[in-house]
């Protein structure tokens, strides 16, 4: 039926839709780009010589220190993350309460971070090694110390600052199928060990796999801890071609290597699972019974929940506190205030327009007949499991192209020269911030309106509200909260971005982050300590919503 004086409702839904779809579409691919952009590098020649260099000198312990990590950082995010969640959910001992909710604080530290605070607390001329040396009249030379700024320096970094992932995703798999489960495994006769080994831990394998395999990413995305710590990695080997070599293919073609190993470890997390099914068959979903533990063994269960916050947050942080507050950046005031603007500038311009697109997408892939834009949403999310040093330089390679030409025809319709028109400002860096996080403002906003019923679509166009209208005016302020922890979460995420902030900023523009690494690089490690507060102190913020997320769950 057709409206008098126009089309009808269904002819202006389905040209809405169609324009959705092929909004999303375009953001779709734009934010693929770069990735797509170092894939293409493979197949460009003319960096024989800048291959050979590498292959001869450091590309062998690249591939070394990169497995190392990969396997020493696996193994210790995942019995962290496995032990912590197991005496958290189905043990009761002094401080359970507590440690529930303290045990995710370490994400809000960059593993950057940490380096800069133990190398400080460790070094010769550190509090250790002096108080080592006061109480036993040792002189250098006359004892051993082990040596932080090593591959095993680095795994310990990263373990105590990932493990919250394997944490979190193994207790919420606990909570969900324990209960049932358990009560039946109990009831054939098996003990507290064997309900573990044999009935948690296997219901609970994809959550746990899932939690090392994010732990693995991050760890092959970083570049401050292991280029603080002289670590040969692919991160370091990307920025030393860009920059010391001066090639920006092989740069690429590294960056493509650094891709393969990431589809690596998300191969072998779908490799393992096989055709295994881990359902809960149970229909009883009651959380687990708990065993209250006698004093000596609860005291025992509260120090191995301890000891990952005490080295992953609360000596990192207090160190950092009381260098500030000792010593600090010399050049506290105005150029902090200057770094601190920057920061927050790029840091919520990024979260805004990611969300913002991330509406787009979600909704699109809602309201979509077709699978089409949800492919293209499971595309996008590529994004994030792409270390930040490879977006920096899928997005230069083709921006200082487009910058060329773009400069070629200013100069030919005015004769000047404009420069950088994009890779000269932030332009480019928000871009890469876009292609790295946009899938986290993509998650939280998919999972909200998912509860959505689709009941309220209909009634708002029975009403006569187009897509965009329901969207805006149904939508929008049923998601307000998911849309504020989004960009809360993208807005943290950009603060602490490191590779893809020093691969891609403009001339003479720092941030916090730039700041920290900067100093930390120059061995002013007391000054460093004002900007890497800072960055910890807001990455705060979001573990305080997931904090109350899991005190809500366990009260319910």
């Amino acid at each position: 039926m057709k409206c008098l004086g126009g089309p009808g409702p269904l002819a202006r839904l389905g040209q809405s839709g169609f324009a959705l779809t092929a909004t999303a579409a375009v953001i779709a691919l734009l934010i693929a780009a770069p990735v797509l952009s170092v894939f293409s590098s493979i197949f460009v020649g003319g960096t024989g010589a800048t291959w050979a260099h590498l292959a001869d000198t450091v590309l062998g312990e690249f591939v070394l220190n990169t497995v190392v990590l990969c396997i020493g950082v696996g193994l210790g995010v995942g019995s962290i993350g496995v032990t912590c969640a197991w005496l958290t959910t189905m043990l009761d001992f002094p401080g359970r309460r507590f440690f529930e909710w303290a045990l995710v604080l370490p994400m809000a530290v960059p593993a950057y971070v940490m380096a800069y605070v133990y190398t400080d607390f460790l070094q010769f001329v550190g509090p250790v090694q002096t108080a080592l040396r006061e109480t036993f009249g040792w002189r250098a030379g006359q004892y051993w110390f082990p040596d932080v700024r090593t591959v095993g320096g680095a795994v310990a970094m990263f373990m105590f600052v990932l493990y919250p992932y394997c944490y979190m995703l193994a207790r919420a798999a606990f909570l969900e199928r324990a209960g049932g489960m358990l009560e039946a495994g109990r009831s054939l006769g098996l003990g507290p060990w064997s309900c573990f080994f044999r009935v948690s831990l296997p219901l609970a394998r994809p959550a746990v796999v899932a939690g090392v395999a994010l732990a693995l990413m991050e760890t092959l995305a970083d570049f401050g801890t292991v280029s603080y710590f002289g670590v040969q990695t692919f991160t370091t080997g990307i920025y030393r071609a860009w920059f010391s070599l001066g090639d920006r293919i092989a740069a690429a073609q590294l960056s493509a290597l650094l891709l393969g190993f990431v589809i690596v470890v998300l191969a072998l997390e779908r490799a393992t699972r096989g055709r295994a099914r881990f359902h809960n068959t149970s229909r009883q979903q009651v959380a687990p019974a708990r065993l209250r533990l006698p004093a000596g063994w609860g005291l025992l269960a509260a120090f191995a929940c301890f000891m990952p916050l005490l080295l992953g947050f609360v000596l990192p942080a207090g160190l950092l506190l009381e260098m500030t507050l000792t010593e600090g950046d010399a050049q506290f005031g105005e150029r902090f205030l200057h770094l601190a603007r920057n920061s927050f500038v790029l840091a919520a311009l990024a979260a805004v327009l990611a969300v913002a697109l991330a509406v787009v997408l979600a909704y699109a892939a809602r309201l979509a007949r077709s699978r089409l834009p949800y492919l293209l949403n499971r595309v996008v999310a590529l994004g994030y499991a792409v270390p930040g040093s490879v977006i920096a330089v899928g997005v230069l390679i083709p921006l200082t192209r487009l910058d060329a030409h773009l400069a070629q025809w200013w100069k030919a319709m005015f004769g000047v020269n404009p420069g950088l028109l994009i890779t000269g400002g932030i332009g480019a860096l928000i871009y890469a911030y876009l292609a790295r996080f946009l899938t986290v403002a993509l998650q939280a906003v998919e999972g909200s309106l998912a509860k959505i019923t689709p009941s309220m679509d209909d009634a708002s166009r029975s009403l006569g509200l187009g897509r965009w209208a329901t969207l805006r005016r149904v939508h929008v302020p049923m998601l307000r909260g998911s849309l504020l922890t989004a960009v809360l979460l993208v807005f943290v995420d950009v603060m602490k971005e490191l590779p893809a902030t020093l691969v891609i900023r403009p001339f003479n523009f720092d941030t916090l982050a730039t700041q920290a690494h900067t100093l930390a690089a120059d061995e002013r490690l007391a000054e460093a300590s004002t900007a890497a507060l800072t960055i910890v102190a807001v990455g705060l913020l979001p573990m305080f919503a997931i904090s109350r997320q899991i005190v809500g769950r366990r009260r319910r």
